[in-house]
């Protein structure tokens, strides 16, 4: 997944979904060391991808 998000994501608007009532939305900032690094608005957001169960183009 990482590889994936890197190669066809990085500096993409995206929402990520990992189950429950949230998605995540922000640009793809980083991703690495198993974490995926949302930006939006000035604050960052930190998702560990072994709990992404989907995401897609914003």
């Amino acid at each position: 997944m990482q590889s994936f998000i890197v190669e066809h994501h990085l500096g993409e608007n995206i929402d990520v979904y990992c189950g429950g009532p949230d998605i995540f939305t922000g640009k793809v900032e980083a991703c690495a060391d198993n974490v995926l690094t949302l930006a939006k608005d000035g604050k960052y957001t930190h998702i560990a991808i072994d709990k992404i169960i989907a995401l897609w183009r914003s």
